[in-house]
């Protein structure tokens, strides 16, 4: 049997790339990345087989806070180049067939944005209400506290007007209130300009601090997300709203709209992402497998995205006192890796010591797990990171491209590392000419990936694998299936799966060349490497692979 789909619900198998466009090609050498210099790499990314873009914030900014301190919703910060500049790189993007999303930071501004200078001149001005005040704030819970190392409060006092701000970051943040009717209709006046530029959706920063910190509170806070996702829809049938709520499941699921799908698209896995962490350093399956089993199944119309690493700290806030101890001994031991006491500002590649073995196996089992996977620039090549740079700046290093860096003609914005993982020994020009780097690697993972939807469609089950360190799960989707297995420790296994339904059943590897039969009581043995990954398709005797395959239509 074949599933159909349209171009509408294109990022339920979609490949995301998140990448800051200042430290990932200069195209004018003056030592920042801009959208000339990305523009320069989009057939690089096309050739990588990435289907979207997710662009870090590139607006006007005093960059207190890597972008992330906004002073114009509506411009190109001129260090990265203009709006000209933007709409043809979003022109050649889509001539590659590339969508583009950006970050949508709406949850605060900088303090030097317009509309809170004109809010803090007086209690008086109309823009006042556009910020959350108060004469006296409640008592800081130590959990609200986001930035520990920096801050010991989220309100601070505003000496010319008298009053408290509040700030869920930074304190040259101030929130924006969306309690204020204005505010909420400036926000889709955002999301139309840039969408009418051709961005196919947004990436939702801090979602639970923009609908909760507000003033007055909300009577039904989700009905604000729904209005956007509705208004979104209106202009754009398969535009997007990627959403960054690291809650437990449970509170999570609202967000997708309590079974109706009208919010969120799609949600990251924060849960699913710190148990993976967990498992790998445990070399034991058992935490990956207890969340995923525990992991609610979003609507019809959402989806999970899935990710070992992003451009933020790798938060293990989720994870017990022990738990969180036990990944900081295996993968960052030294207090100038951990920050803010919950996680690690370390890329993957070095957390593994560069094993190769280790690291393929790593993002085989992000590609394989149910969910659209996403990826942070560099990951495909195994860019380090540099624990000179301050907090999260670690691993938002200039991109590798050739031996001397190829970044930029002059001293980049950041410094690139040293040793095992600088340009000479890790970039894309050797890369592409060794049949068995990473970057080979990256590109099969993401055409298989592709090849099979039923990964990202079907319906995904944990598997008893016998053994402790071996994670398997299969996925089923319109009578196509998919058999999946990854060896979490360094040394081979055999294991015994039973795989119901599937008796006498071929199943063919699409990583290495194959074939296994499943006997006629439902059982295969599969043999597994040290960290050996296998992905496997069932099909029967008389039908070959490629037509037991969920289609792409």
């Amino acid at each position: 049997m074949r599933l159909t789909y349209t171009s509408d619900v294109w990022w339920k198998n979609a490949v995301v790339y998140c990448l800051d466009v200042e430290t990932f090609k200069d195209g004018n050498d003056d030592g920042v990345g801009d959208f000339r210099g990305l523009t320069q790499q989009i057939d690089y990314l096309a050739g990588l087989g990435v289907t979207c873009l997710w662009l870090m914030p590139f607006f006007p900014t005093p960059n207190r806070d890597d972008g992330y301190d906004i002073t114009d919703f509506y411009s190109v910060d001129p260090r990265l180049g203009t709006l000209g500049d933007f709409v043809e790189f979003m022109r050649t993007a889509h001539d590659r067939g590339l969508r583009v999303i950006a970050d949508l930071v709406v949850n605060h501004t900088s303090d030097q944005h317009p509309w809170f200078v004109e809010a803090r001149s007086s209690r008086d001005s109309p823009l006042r209400d556009w910020y959350v005040w108060s004469d006296e704030p409640e008592p800081d819970n130590p959990e609200q506290i986001v930035f520990p190392d920096k801050e010991t409060s989220i309100w601070e006092y505003d000496e010319g007007s008298g009053q408290y701000y509040l700030h869920s970051f930074y304190r040259h943040q101030p929130d924006l209130n969306v309690g204020n009717p204005e505010v909420r209709d400036e926000i889709p006046r955002i999301l139309g300009f840039w969408m009418e530029l051709g961005l196919s959706g947004f990436r939702v920063d801090a979602v639970p601090f923009l609908i909760e910190n507000v003033n007055p509170k909300l009577a039904n806070p989700h009905e604000f997300l729904a209005d956007l996702r509705a208004f979104m829809t209106r202009r754009n049938g398969g535009a997007i709203l990627l959403g960054e709520v690291n809650v437990p499941y449970e509170q999570l699921v609202q967000y997708f709209g309590d079974g109706l799908g009208d919010q969120i698209t799609m949600c990251f896995d924060f849960i699913g992402m710190q148990k993976a962490w967990l498992s790998m350093a445990r070399n034991d399956a058992a935490p990956l497998a207890e969340a995923l089993r525990a992991r609610p199944t979003p609507p019809k119309d959402c989806q999970w995205a899935m990710f070992l690493r992003n451009h933020d700290e790798l938060t293990l806030d989720k994870l017990t006192e022990e738990e969180r101890e036990e990944v900081f001994r295996a993968f960052g031991p030294r207090e100038d890796m951990q920050i803010f006491g919950r996680g690690l500002r370390r890329r993957l590649p070095t957390m593994f010591g560069g094993d190769l073995r280790r690291i393929k196996m790593a993002y085989s089992l992000l590609f394989s797990l149910p969910g659209t996977p996403v990826i942070f620039y560099g990951e495909e090549i195994g860019l380090g990171e540099n624990l000179d740079e301050e907090g999260r700046m670690a691993v938002r290093i200039p991109m590798q491209w050739s031996e001397d860096g190829g970044f930029s003609r002059q001293e980049p914005v950041r410094q690139v590392p040293e040793g095992s993982f600088a340009p000479d020994r890790v970039n894309v020009a050797d890369q592409k000419r060794d049949v068995d780097s990473l970057l080979r690697w990256f590109q099969l993972l993401i055409e298989r990936y592709r090849e099979c939807p039923e990964l990202a469609w079907g319906d995904c089950t944990v598997l008893d694998s016998g053994h402790p360190a071996v994670f398997a799960h299969r996925s089923d989707a319109d009578g196509a299936t998919m058999v999946l297995a990854h060896n979490l420790c360094d040394t081979a296994q055999d294991v015994v799966l039973t795989l119901d339904g599937l008796e006498g059943c071929l199943l063919t590897d699409l990583l290495v060349d194959g074939t296994l039969k499943v006997s006629a009581d439902g059982k295969v043995r599969l043999p597994l490497d040290p960290h050996g990954c296998r992905w496997l398709r069932a099909s029967s005797p008389e039908v070959p692979p490629e037509d037991a395959s969920v289609k792409a239509q």
